[in-house]
């Protein structure tokens, strides 16, 4: 019994040192809780200011070095309101401070076992931004008006980027290998398919959007091949986001470990890599590029950043003319 007492207190003191360590690196690192409302302020205009420098470049591209071929498909996208209204919230809720602690807490017990996809979905945290409603219109060139009969959204996640596009089509369908993630898009009324079974339903698709998915699959041109067969003849489209710099690892419970089919993507630049996406990549797959831009990956930050973010590509595929 005394031993079973003092394994308690041990744990005890472990979880109220490991909180006191975050808070402490919380408060070192960030402003949200500084008292002083004059120094408050100036950290505040210090950060506008930087991340005004920085938000620039998450759009910024030089045509010229996309190639002849991808240089008239670029479409130049902005920091829209959509996009501002997602980094509001983000920095808010890095701001909860008992909030994030029991997120850091969780993680750091379940990480060793579960994947960091399935422990987002759990804590419910984690919501992923890609595009923009208007984003989305501007890239396939469609009014608010337009509808379609079928949405496929492959690893969706929680549904969040899903939801921007949904509200074009009758029916949304969604895949994700996440089982508490497969619980947001439900309650989303999203029809969950399983990720062998998208590819068999008996009807096709009018967008298949598969979004920074390829580097994390285990068989990505295989994946390409299944899209293209899977969209309506002519009509159909492939709205496909890719991370870049392009470096494709698979998750594994909670290892990481290198895809089964290697992709290589060239170049130095994002230019290069999206000229050479296309030349080696999607022409070999049979799609055409019909438009690409650039954008910023955004994710719900934490207790030590208010939001994380990556460089992204996101493409509007078309099914390549087999003659050619």
């Amino acid at each position: 019994m005394c031993h079973l007492q003092l394994r308690t207190l041990v744990f005890g003191a472990w979880v109220l040192g490991y909180v006191a360590f975050l808070l402490s690196v919380r408060k070192m690192w960030t402003g949200k809780y500084v008292r002083s409302p004059l120094v408050r302020s100036l950290m505040s205009n210090m950060l506008s200011e930087g991340d005004a420098t920085e938000t620039e470049q998450w759009y910024r591209c030089c045509p010229d070095l996309l190639g002849e071929t991808v240089r008239p498909l670029f479409v130049q996208s902005h920091l829209d309101s959509d996009t501002k209204t997602f980094l509001k919230r983000s920095v808010e809720k890095s701001g909860w401070m008992f909030t994030q602690l029991y997120h850091s807490f969780m993680s750091s017990v379940l990480s060793p076992v579960v994947s960091r996809t399935s422990i987002n979905g759990f804590l419910g945290r984690g919501s992923m931004f890609v595009f923009s409603a208007e984003q989305f219109r501007q890239l396939l060139r469609i009014d608010p008006e337009w509808r379609a009969e079928r949405l496929l959204d492959l690893g969706a996640g929680d549904g969040g980027v899903t939801e921007v596009m949904g509200s074009h089509f009758r029916e949304v369908y969604a895949t994700e290998v996440s089982a508490p993630m497969k619980w947001h898009l439900q309650r989303r009324n999203y029809k969950v398919l399983g990720i062998d079974e998208w590819q068999q339903t008996g009807f096709l698709y009018d967008v298949i959007s598969c979004l920074n998915l390829l580097d994390r699959c285990d068989d990505p041109l295989h994946l390409l091949r299944d899209i293209k067969r899977s969209l309506v003849l002519d009509t159909g489209r492939l709205v496909l986001a890719v991370v870049l710099p392009f470096q494709p690892y698979v998750e594994v419970g909670g290892r990481w470990q290198r895809p089964t089919e290697h992709v290589k993507i060239k170049g130095k630049k994002w230019e290069e890599q999206v000229a050479n996406l296309n030349n080696e990549v999607f022409l070999k797959a049979g799609f055409e590029v019909e438009a690409v831009t650039r954008v910023p990956y955004l994710c719900e930050g934490d207790m030590y950043n208010d939001y994380y973010v990556l460089d992204d590509a996101v493409f509007v595929l078309k099914a390549a003319d087999d003659t050619e």
